[in-house]
């Protein structure tokens, strides 16, 4: 049961502390690509404990699970891990952590559906501001302009993204600042990060409860609009790209007094314009190799009982 127990605890104080931790960190703001790979680590080890210690507690319950789990181990490795006596605690555990599972999997299969359904909801939305052309294939430009006043530009996610601009914001965006916004987009697509949001909302979605989740959540759509600046602002530099979201963006009233619902756009333009100035190599290469090793924690608590018999 000690094993158990300890996967489980350790993946609930992974879930408080992270986003307390992080929540209190300058580093993240500066190194976006960075923080992204950290959070999925710490994502990816907390959910890790909670699937060793459901295993754990389903080969102490279940003979049947026990034999697949320790099939291959010698008899001295099953008898460190003393299973006959996690006693009935045990069954309980590992029912609670496996509907754990399959609500997350559930809730996952859900967002995907979901975003499905929107990008061709959008898809067949824009097909109708912007039908094909005589033998025009779907799917065969990634670049689509569409009639309107209002500035704008995104970018649909998908096998073949796309990405879509109004005669607004050409009207608007001068010299490169329209191919930095391009870049900008350009940037969300070729990272994916559409999975990374999908995930993080059925994770917040479905554990709404859970700290981790929820911050993971907030700092995805956080993140995923710095690292796109970034990648933008290598090509055409950082004042091109902030002028680029000004343009676009100071008739929606995002740079008055009162909030809005995209408050963070100030926030990006003035990291743009005053940069903090970015991480020295060697601290970038240690951050990474921590947060890779994040998810090598719980298996080294799982394994520790396994090699201590084999010593």
């Amino acid at each position: 049961m000690l094993v158990s127990l300890a996967l489980l605890l350790l993946g609930a104080l992974a879930a408080v502390v992270t986003p307390r931790l992080m929540a209190r960190a300058e580093w993240p703001e500066r190194e976006p690509v960075v923080a992204l790979w950290v959070w999925q680590c710490v994502v990816a080890g907390v959910l890790l404990s909670f699937a060793l210690s459901m295993t754990f507690s389903a080969a102490a319950a279940w003979q049947a699970v026990r034999g697949h789990v320790f099939a291959p181990a010698p008899h001295a490795v099953v008898e460190a891990y003393a299973l006959a006596a996690y006693g009935p605690w045990s069954a309980v555990m590992a029912v609670l952590l496996a509907l754990g599972g399959l609500w997350t999997a559930a809730m996952l299969t859900r967002e995907i559906r979901r975003g499905g359904l929107e990008r061709r909801r959008r898809r067949a939305e824009l097909l109708v501001r912007a039908p094909l052309l005589p033998g025009e294939e779907p799917g065969s430009e990634r670049l689509v302009v569409l009639e309107g006043e209002r500035p704008d530009a995104w970018w649909l996610p998908g096998t073949a993204p796309r990405l879509v601009i109004t005669t607004g914001a050409l009207g608007r965006l001068k010299g490169r600042q329209l191919d930095a916004v391009l870049a900008h987009e350009q940037g969300h697509a070729n990272a994916r990060h559409d999975w990374l949001l999908n995930c993080s909302a059925a994770l917040a979605s479905g554990f709404p409860q859970v700290p981790v989740f929820a911050a993971f959540r907030g700092e995805m759509h956080r993140l995923v609009e710095l690292s796109a600046d970034d990648m933008a602002s290598r090509r055409f530099g950082r004042l091109t790209i902030a002028l680029a979201l000004v343009e676009l963006n100071e008739e929606r009233g995002v740079f008055g007094p009162c909030p809005t619902p995209d408050a963070q756009m100030p926030l990006r333009v003035n990291r743009l314009l005053a940069p903090a100035g970015r991480l020295t190599a060697g601290r970038r290469l240690r951050l990474t190799a921590a947060a890779t090793l994040l998810p090598a924690v719980p298996l080294l608590v799982a394994f520790v009982p396994a090699l201590s018999a084999l010593r």
